[in-house]
């Protein structure tokens, strides 16, 4: 589930009453864990982060991370545990032990399949369908995969040991991984190892006879669609030669078909994978009804593989609307209708249908699929820099801060104003006696806060109005901190990426970003990014009047589609961004 990169929605420290629920639902899944565990895995006054998520394939999933380490993933309303929690309690879940060469597949996004288990002495856990379970290698206890049970242990031992044994979530070295310290599994004294260890010969023996199920769980998990047989490990040579000999025919004959398609006929090829790849991999049933130029614009153009562009003119079909009849009557995969006059919309999807379960996801990675500079697998991915409001000491409030050694230019933040000014107030004793909630203007903060059309009628000034007054006072400053770079101060308002519409020739609209450089975004890349996104044309130009800054402009108008990138994708807070507010309209046409 984690073998691919998620994108994170938030990340919070959790509440009192979040945190007594949390507890509650640990212990309701793992009615074993001790009191004393709980307290460990969940302190009650240590941090804990609420992080949510959206996996691959839009799965939503909560996160609960302790020292920088997730714990817990909830997924279903059901609670987890991650290899991180199981390396404290290795016993805590029934347990599978397979070979190291299996933990590759597993890493990889296979399930854990029955020929690959190790059965101890004392025989199978006692498991049943839906537990969740965790997955060991041999000679060491530390677990390395979590998941759940496929079939109980009496179905696994009356199939004879064959087929799928754990549905894998979560293993060791995937993305959730990644997400924590990204530290190793301890070495942990495995029991059934030692004691096969202490026969010698025996042990060798044994392995040498597991070495064909080794063979053989690895080829189920690697979905060669061969069935596992018990034939010796020349039958399965034999086997994998045929099978090479056959891809090589079939690629032979699959680029003689490609040759002799017309376009047209690539076009219409093109444009149902990107429908059955969008319904099985980016709508979800939440969505519907939904309306089919949404469904074109934002699902199946992302779909489109890169170096190809899909045009639905250039197909059989020439409208969308009679591809998508053609999907509803012919092949039952979608149904559609007329909700409102000249608008239609998928209202429901036929998620059982044969020909879209058994279409497999191109495996291509998307351009989008991890926040990088550069779209390469070795650069680094992009975070969004910290910005922070700061206030420099001007002239006029100079003498406030003299007795904390802050003289004019030294930036503080917010809270620092307020403690130095609280305790200027009450080194001087101008807190007045009747009310604590007015400040006595004495000669100094009259000159430094006062306007002089106010120096014979003001007298107090509330606490609040006090701190306004002297934020209002000094220079706006802002630091802008990139991850593992030296923190940037500069004066005045950090500029927003501003998003706009402009008008070329007479009824043509483009969307114009800029200042995407100072929130340390390439626009190169960004604009390829938003070009897949929507399948529209991009250019880069100077920004008048800006040194080193480019702006990026985009035909039509892609509000939208620029929001969405900058918000969920590269996690740009949303008050650093203006012009949202300039998407267009979805309402009826008259």
């Amino acid at each position: 589930m984690f073998a691919k990169p998620f994108r994170v929605k938030s990340n919070t420290a959790i509440k009192g009453s979040d945190r007594r629920k949390l507890k509650a639902d640990i212990l309701t899944a793992f009615p074993s864990l001790s009191a004393e565990a709980l307290s460990e895995l969940v302190p009650n006054k240590e941090e804990l982060n609420v992080v949510k998520i959206y996996g691959h394939k839009g799965e939503a999933v909560t996160l609960y991370v302790l020292h920088k380490n997730p714990l817990f993933f909830e997924l279903e309303k059901q609670i987890y545990p991650t290899v991180y929690m199981l390396w404290r309690l290795p016993d805590l879940l029934p347990v599978f032990r397979t070979w190291p060469p299996v933990l590759q597949k597993l890493i990889g996004g296979a399930d854990l399949m029955l020929p690959g288990v190790v059965v101890p002495s004392c025989g199978l856990p006692d498991v049943n369908q839906g537990d969740c379970c965790s997955v060991t290698i041999v000679n060491n206890r530390a677990p390395v995969a979590v998941g759940k049970a496929a079939v109980s242990r009496s179905e696994m031992q009356s199939s004879g040991m064959k087929g799928r044994g754990v549905c894998v979530l979560h293993t060791y070295k995937d993305y959730l991984w990644a997400f924590g310290d990204k530290s190793g599994p301890p070495s942990l004294a495995d029991e059934e190892s030692e004691a096969e260890e202490a026969n010698g010969e025996k042990c060798e023996t044994d392995e040498n006879e597991h070495e064909e199920e080794i063979e053989e769980s690895v080829e189920e998990q690697e979905g060669c669609g061969v069935a596992a047989t018990d034939e010796a490990s020349c039958g399965v040579e034999e086997l994998s030669l045929t099978e090479q000999e056959e891809d090589k025919e079939g690629s032979s004959n699959k680029n003689e078909d490609d040759d002799q398609k017309t376009p047209q006929e690539e076009m219409d090829a093109l444009l149902l994978q990107c429908f059955l790849h969008a319904l099985k991999s980016k709508v979800k049933k939440s969505e519907l009804p939904l309306l089919t130029s949404t469904f074109l614009r934002n699902h199946m153009f992302s779909c489109c593989p890169s170096g190809k562009q899909l045009d639905i003119k250039k197909s059989s079909y020439k409208k969308l609307s009679k591809f998508l009849q053609v999907m509803q009557q012919q092949h039952k995969l979608v149904q559609v209708k007329e909700l409102s006059k000249g608008v239609e919309s998928i209202v429901e999807v036929d998620w059982k249908n044969p020909q879209l379960r058994s279409f497999s996801v191109p495996e291509e990675p998307g351009v989008e699929s991890n926040p990088v500079q550069d779209g390469g697998e070795m650069e680094v991915p992009y975070h969004p820099p910290e910005i922070t409001a700061l206030y420099s000491v001007s002239a006029r409030v100079e003498p406030l801060f003299l007795d904390a050694n802050k003289r004019k230019g030294v930036t503080l933040h917010a809270a620092e104003v307020r403690h130095i000014i609280t305790e200027y107030v009450k080194n001087n004793e101008l807190v007045d006696e009747n009310n604590k909630n007015f400040v006595r203007i004495n000669p100094a903060l009259c000159d430094c806060l006062l306007e002089k059309s106010e120096y014979q009628e003001v007298e107090y000034l509330k606490w609040d109005d006090l701190f306004s007054r002297t934020l209002g006072r000094m220079q706006d400053c802002y630091q802008v901190v990139f991850p593992g770079q030296v923190p940037i101060i500069k004066k005045g308002h950090i500029e927003p990426v501003d998003i706009s519409v402009a008008s070329r020739g007479s009824n043509k609209k483009v969307t114009l970003i800029k200042h995407l450089e100072v929130y340390g975004l390439d626009p190169d890349v960004v604009a390829t990014a938003l070009q897949h996104r929507v399948q529209a044309s991009t250019v880069l130009q100077p920004m008048p009047g800006a040194k080193d800054r480019v702006l990026v402009q985009i035909q039509g108008n892609q509000v939208h589609q620029v929001g969405n990138l900058l918000l969920d994708h590269y996690q740009i807070p949303r008050k650093y961004i203006q012009g949202l507010e300039k998407t267009p309209k979805s309402g009826k046409k008259k």
